[in-house]
């Protein structure tokens, strides 16, 4: 089975980390957010995914070379146009000439779903379209699916208001489609899968999905993509990742607790580093302190400063010795 993979959005949420980097190309403990989700397809037996591109393509083309990544075959469709999800679907399935059933799912989501099992039910239920679904407490700012007692979906809502939702069950980002679904996407214009193509085969009957009872996250914002991170040093998804790259230099008086620590980044003497992601190339000074915050890739926390509840510092920016940051966003102006 082939997978188109929707990796062209802006990354608005998680910026400044996304100012010069798309969120999938952003690291996950130690490979890119978009190797983690191609290893999960490659696991199920997908061999060959479209990658859609949009915002910096160069990013993945340049990484990739050799057009294979996480032992999945490559192919790269750049929108020319913002074209929305199912826009975006359309036009890559079509450049790549998918004419059978295929998978689509989105970059920023990392998850255990048992993919054959989704294919399984779409099967079954000689579906045209079958989505996996997430339970959430607050399904406000998902897309948000009722189901009939034979998982056929009769109503999909996108964002309802909170307190609204049919249901608490979400699109979890995965789908597996017929290729008559390209045929209901229009040609040559945005258009958004969730808005107005599953409604339609809601309404049709032709839409089914499947409760995923399995780890789930949306790793396009900071809060997430720090989780999304913690969780792998957790333990949360298979052995317990090792979260200091061995090209990193800690200093023997530095203390470093359940945090990532990328490759040739520094810890300085007497600095403390806690529940937080230092990115490549990035420096803590002496006696700094990084709790519950991300550092980007060749940034730069002074001597004494401290950075905290979720302070998201960007590549290359520089925090002052002694200068405090909580909750904030360095540089300013980027949330």
């Amino acid at each position: 089975m082939r997978a188109v993979v929707l990796v062209g959005g802006f990354g608005t949420r998680l910026r400044p980390l996304t100012l010069t980097t798309p969120k999938q190309m952003l690291p996950v403990v130690d490979r890119p957010m978009i190797e983690h989700v191609l290893a999960h397809l490659r696991s199920h037996g997908v061999g060959d995914a479209v990658l859609s591109l949009g915002y910096r393509p160069e990013a993945f083309t340049e990484a990739y070379p050799d057009g294979t990544a996480a032992g999945v075959r490559l192919r790269y469709a750049v929108d020319p146009e913002p074209l929305d999800t199912a826009g975006a679907v359309r036009f890559a399935a079509r450049h790549a000439g998918i004419d059978e059933r295929f998978v689509v799912c989105n970059g920023d989501v990392l998850t255990d779903l048992d993919l054959g099992a989704l294919v399984d039910l779409h099967e079954r239920r000689r579906a045209e379209g079958t989505i996996a679904l997430h339970r959430v407490e607050d399904p406000s700012a998902f897309g948000v699916v009722a189901t009939d007692g034979h998982d056929r979906v009769v109503a999909f809502v996108e964002k309802p208001p909170p307190h609204q939702a049919p249901s608490d069950l979400i699109n979890a980002g995965t789908y597996v489609l017929e290729p008559s679904v390209l045929e209901r996407i229009p040609d040559g214009r945005a258009a958004s899968i969730e808005r107005e193509v599953f409604p339609t085969m809601a309404a049709d009957g032709s839409l089914f999905a499947m409760v995923g009872d399995t780890y789930w996250i949306d790793a396009g914002t900071p809060a997430q993509y720090l989780a999304a991170q913690l969780d792998l040093l957790d333990g949360r998804r298979g052995p317990a990742s090792k979260g200091v790259d061995p090209d990193a230099s800690i200093d023997e008086g530095a203390t470093v607790t359940r945090a990532v620590v990328g490759a040739g980044a520094v810890v300085a003497a007497g600095a403390r580093v806690v529940d937080s992601v230092v990115l490549p190339g990035a420096r803590v000074g002496a006696g700094a302190v990084v709790t519950g915050s991300i550092v980007g890739r060749g940034a730069e926390v002074g001597a004494g400063a401290e950075v905290t509840d979720l302070t998201v510092v960007g590549h290359g920016a520089v925090v002052a010795a002694g200068e405090v940051l909580t909750g904030e966003r360095r540089p300013a102006g980027c949330s």
